[in-house]
């Protein structure tokens, strides 16, 4: 992992982060100097090239590489906005890039200020996996094929709007979890027991042993329901289902290990919250 906290003031890196997307964000102002004369792909190359000039003249590394990702997800955002208004098939597509660079950013933001001894450039998840990556080259493929040859299917606004609804709800629900577990949130699963690591039953821990999970799973299905994207809808559907499975399976053996009786009490009230998982089975 690439740690980026270790020599800064506490709260330093939420700050930045929250500072460049809205400044990656201030694309929205682009329309009012094509207006002025300027021309659309001009205007954005210009844009582009004078906010990196900008970010290398405020901060060096390791703030840079903090600040040159918050600043292109606010630009992904800001983008995403104005795809969202726009009179074209496109603009639910919008949304999702909203909904996509919204999702990232969050990550580290939260992290940053709920957990800032495990935050790294890698607390972004842009670099989650190549599975990731590939699911959402996918998923951007698809759209605009069938965009192209079939552009009536990606029109189905109630269906657009049931993904949206998914997206917040899921998007609500991992901030909600990662709010409450503070500390004890990590990205990565842990193998080792930290002296701080307490088992979290509260909040919507109450609701589901993982919220996180939940609302990564339901977050990823709605984006592709909301693309109104039927191929990936059902190989999303069935793809996190599995890796979900597998991580809840993983991350149940290590909190049995390190909470014994406690945990597995906990297990027996209350569900995992992905449907047809379980977790780990104990045998007695």
């Amino acid at each position: 992992m690439a740690g980026c906290a270790a020599r800064a003031p506490p709260g330093s890196e939420a700050r930045l982060s929250l500072a460049t997307f809205l400044l990656g964000a201030s694309v929205l102002a682009l329309p009012l100097l094509t207006r002025a004369g300027l021309q659309g792909r001009t205007g954005l190359a210009l844009y582009v090239a004078g906010l990196n000039a900008l970010l290398l003249l405020l901060y060096r590394p390791p703030r840079y590489q903090i600040a040159i990702r918050a600043c292109f997800l606010g630009f992904v955002f800001g983008c995403g906005v104005l795809l969202s208004f726009s009179q074209s098939s496109w603009n639910h597509f919008g949304w999702y890039m909203c909904s996509l660079s919204l999702f990232h950013f969050s990550e580290y933001l939260v992290t940053a200020v709920n957990n800032p001894k495990s935050l790294s450039l890698d607390s972004f998840l842009l670099n989650h996996s190549l599975e990731y990556t590939v699911a959402a080259l996918s998923s951007w493929i698809e759209f605009t094929l069938e965009n192209i040859f079939w552009p009536e299917l990606k029109q189905i606004t109630w269906l657009s709007a049931m993904g949206l609804l998914m997206v917040v709800f899921g998007e609500c629900l991992r901030k909600a979890a990662m709010f409450t577990a503070g500390s004890n949130f990590n990205h990565v699963v842990q193998n080792e027991k930290s002296e701080t690591h307490t088992l979290v039953t509260s909040g919507v821990y109450a609701w589901f042993r993982h919220p996180s999970y939940v609302g990564w799973f339901y977050w990823s299905i709605g984006t592709q329901v909301m693309l109104c994207n039927p191929i990936c809808g059902i190989g999303y559907a069935l793809t996190v289902w599995r890796f979900f499975r597998d991580r809840t399976e993983e991350e149940e053996i290590s909190l049995i290990h390190f909470f014994g009786e406690e945990y597995l009490e906990y297990k027996k009230r209350v569900p995992t919250g992905l449907p047809f998982i379980k977790g780990v089975k104990v045998e007695l």
